[in-house]
């Protein structure tokens, strides 16, 4: 099996914004006209089929109401659509690539994502990936996507190369579509586990900000203040376990965005264990005393990325309508690290 998938940044791959957003008040003198023509008409290149699609998952909306492609918008109609994003910049194939399925029917697979692998191709990860499993897996179940399908099993939200954890991936059109407007509407349920360096002075706490990619460096994403300078983006974290040096949080997040926790974290001064890109890979807390520095480089080579976990995953499935809801254990290196820390406060404190 052969897919188009676009060629982008695979270290900025976090961001849930596999999807594209629009918003149009119709003119007073407008005449009667069915709505996937008024649509054609204001959205460059857009196929008639993708609005359909767009209809039939209920991601048209008129006045805050479905409708169907048939529909005939009127003078003053305020009109929001939610769409996956077509493009088309990379041909990839598919791969015999083992998989952890935790979830599966005829709309989506529920997958735990390994450390270490990329979700989707981009320059420097052309095969590999979990969209190149993906594609296979379908593949021996005898199903071919469609043509304009474009992202290999039809992602609806991606996580971080180095981030452990659960994802979606849909099946069918209907579905991703469906499930796109849950992660647009922010009503998706997704909670991460971090261990980060520092003590909390407050035990929870919600971080707001804009993010946008850091002028000094293309790789890196930061906080700003202003809505000219990124998106806005928030995450409420609680304190699980305090380490003196390091903490164990739980961030619960109501939006998407693309390295979200860890820009915030860093924001705060408290990034993530051993994340190399955020300044979470030098001893940041702690004595000078050797035998503490040669824990905290063997708490990293056990742990040789960001201890992030992606452990909780909610919505409603795009079918039933019932609410689905799935958790994953820690990855063993991480669950291996926040070990030793509790060893290693508990033999200082004794």
């Amino acid at each position: 099996m052969k897919q188009s998938i676009m060629n982008e940044d695979t270290e900025l791959e976090e961001s849930n914004e596999l999807f594209e957003h629009y918003h149009f008040k119709v003119d007073r003198g407008q005449s009667l006209l069915r709505i996937d023509k008024f649509v054609a008409g204001r959205i460059e290149n857009i196929s008639r089929n993708r609005i359909q699609t767009a209809a039939d998952a209920n991601c048209i909306l008129v006045n805050s109401k479905p409708v169907k492609s048939s529909y005939r918008v009127k003078p003053l109609d305020e009109i929001s659509i939610v769409m996956p994003y077509e493009k088309r910049h990379l041909e990839i194939l598919s791969e015999n690539i083992p998989i952890n399925i935790v979830h599966e029917d005829n709309d989506l697979i529920v997958v735990y994502k390994e450390a270490g692998m990329v979700v989707h191709p981009g320059h420097g990860n052309y095969s590999g990936t979990l969209v190149n499993a993906i594609l296979w897996h379908l593949e021996q179940q005898g199903r071919q996507m469609p043509a304009d399908d474009e992202r290999g099993g039809l992602l609806v939200h991606r996580i971080d190369k180095n981030t452990s954890g659960l994802m979606i991936v849909a099946k069918n059109h209907i579905a991703h579509a469906k499930l796109a407007q849950q992660f647009f509407l922010h009503s998706v349920k997704r909670k991460y586990i971090a261990l980060v360096w520092g003590a909390f002075d407050r035990q929870e706490g919600t971080l707001t900000g804009y993010i946008g990619r850091s002028r000094h460096d293309r790789m890196k994403m930061k906080i700003y203040d202003s809505p000219e300078q990124g998106k806005h983006a928030v995450t409420h974290y609680k304190v699980l376990e305090n380490f003196d040096y390091v903490s164990l949080i739980e961030c619960v997040l109501e939006t998407g965005r693309t390295h979200q926790i860890r820009a915030h974290m860093e924001h705060i001064g408290h990034p993530l264990f051993n994340d190399e890109r955020y300044g979470g890979d030098k001893i940041l807390k702690g004595t000078t005393f050797s035998k503490y520095k040669q824990f905290v480089a063997n708490c990293f080579t056990v742990l040789p990325r960001q201890a992030l976990h992606a452990g909780l995953l909610g919505f409603v499935h795009p079918s039933t309508n019932r609410e689905m809801l799935f958790e994953a254990e820690l990855a063993p290196d991480m669950q291996h690290v926040i070990d030793r820390w509790r060893n290693y406060v508990k033999y200082r404190i004794e």
